[in-house]
């Protein structure tokens, strides 16, 4: 989870495609380079654990767009694939 947002806070569109899982990847990931993400807050994990083959977070990541300030609340599930922590899809999430 939280390498999947400094790849946005960077805005490496690579990273986040072979972080998601291929069941709901998409073809491509177009960022938005006027946000700027500035901080995350981990809410609540479910699961996610060294031997879990699953796991939930839920979060808010904090943006400015220009002097506007924002924010994305968001529950994600996670599975493994391949071994490894995929982004599956999010179960609820909203902007402020």
């Amino acid at each position: 989870m939280r390498s999947r947002y400094s790849a946005f806070a960077v805005g490496d569109s690579d990273y986040l495609l072979r972080t998601w899982h291929p069941s709901t990847r998409p073809a491509t990931v177009d960022l938005d380079s006027t946000l700027r993400w500035i901080r995350l807050e981990v809410e609540h994990t479910e699961r996610g654990g060294l031997f879990d083959g699953d796991g939930v977070v839920r979060f808010t990541a904090h943006y400015r767009d220009g002097a506007e300030r924002g924010s994305q609340h968001e529950t994600s599930r996670f599975v493994r694939f391949n071994r490894n922590w995929t982004y599956l899809d999010a179960i609820d999430g909203r902007s402020d």
